[in-house]
């Protein structure tokens, strides 16, 4: 909502208008009724009458006194009056500019205090109980998110505890009838050596995990920037995918300039694309193609991966990037990571000052990555 100050000022204006009619038209009724007017004679009466009781003059002596204070002297009285009335009508207008005070401080302390009810000022404040609104509302969603991400890796740390109890037995196991049968056939040793050798592995990536969990929430992005071949990187890595995706029929393909350079940490950028890569392969369809495409558009270099295969659902589009946010609802101790892989993309991305989206249809699942074309000198 824009900062539509129209109402208030409105307001304000009313009331200073009002007050200049209001303020003069007083003292002249003062003046006029106390002074020279209705009330003088009886106003004169009055005083003469206290003075014969009070200080036990005449009549004539106490006309006199009214003569010299009030008579002779009223100019100093019409500008004692005045004054009063200017004094009374600046209190009335601070009561009136405090009250609006109080109301925004009011509407902060609810805020501070996140009470749940709506935040309501003056109609004439809509603009600012609007913005206050606002930002509860934003709040409240980053309490919501706060919870639910800390719930979501509570939750994870106690699948990955309890999935390392799996590979951990099966290694002990193996090992102990290797250790305890030495000559056992070639064949069943070599069979129970893969066996540990893949639970260990296992056991590997499940401790490697822990530890991103770890550096995620204590560690800060610092770059160590230098020059990139970023089509030599994406072709790379789609060469270190082939034994991943070769046993399912998978190909990924590099279409980028010869050449295409950037300026960033090539470790971590190389990091971003390993999990948007894995992640493509991993939720793709059996005998497809993974699309990884480059292109320079002025001072933005634009890389994106395409991969086909179930859709992600809309609502959890925007989600897929929050960490420890998995895709799968039941997680697989056999796959299936920590939910870090694209939040530690978008961080990075965001280290330098790039951006990071996902679209999906039941055509193909898009990531896109935005780099800004960066210099030693600029970055």
């Amino acid at each position: 909502m824009k900062n539509d100050h129209s109402a208030l000022r409105r307001k304000i204006i009313l009331q200073v208008v009002l007050i200049a009619i209001l303020a003069p038209a007083l003292w002249f009724l003062i003046q006029y009724l106390l002074i020279d007017g209705l009330f003088q004679a009886a106003f004169a009466e009055w005083f003469v009458h206290l003075c014969e009781n009070l200080f036990k003059i005449s009549y004539y002596d106490g006309v006199n006194m009214y003569q010299q204070l009030f008579r002779n002297n009223r100019g100093v009285w019409l500008s004692a009056g005045l004054i009063v009335v200017l004094l009374l009508v600046f209190y009335f207008v601070l009561s009136r500019m405090t009250r609006y005070f109080n109301e925004v401080s009011a509407g902060i302390d609810q805020l501070v205090d996140e009470s749940g009810g709506e935040i309501v000022l003056s109609p004439e404040m809509d603009f600012i109980a609007a913005k206050l609104n606002e930002i509860k509302t934003k709040l409240d969603k980053r309490e919501r998110d706060v919870k639910e991400a800390e719930q979501r890796k509570n939750d994870l740390v106690v699948d990955l505890a309890h999935d390392l109890r799996t590979p951990l037995t099966s290694v002990i196991g193996y090992l102990s009838l290797l250790d305890e049968a030495p000559d056992m056939p070639v064949e069943q040793k070599a069979r129970y050596i893969g066996i540990t050798l893949e639970k260990a592995n296992r056991l590997e990536q499940l401790i490697n995990e822990f530890f991103d969990i770890t550096r995620f929430n204590l560690q800060s992005i610092v770059l160590e920037r230098e020059k990139i071949n970023l089509s030599f990187m994406l072709q790379q890595m789609a060469d270190e995918f082939y034994p991943l995706a070769a046993p399912a029929g998978k190909q990924v393909t590099v279409n980028a300039p010869e050449d295409l350079s950037i300026w960033g940490d090539a470790d971590k950028l190389a990091r971003v694309f390993n999990n948007l890569l894995k992640n493509a392969i991993s939720y793709s369809f059996d005998h497809t193609t993974i699309e990884i495409e480059a292109i320079q558009r002025d001072e933005i270099i634009e890389v994106s991966i395409t991969n086909q295969g179930n859709p992600i659902p809309a609502q959890k589009l925007n989600q897929v990037f929050e960490k420890f946010f998995r895709l799968d609802e039941a997680r697989s101790s056999h796959s299936g990571g920590a939910g870090l892989g694209l939040a530690i993309a978008r961080e990075i991305v965001t280290a330098h000052g790039g951006a990071i989206s996902a679209q999906s249809d039941e055509h193909a699942t898009i990531f896109r990555v935005s780099l800004p074309v960066q210099t030693p000198a600029n970055s």
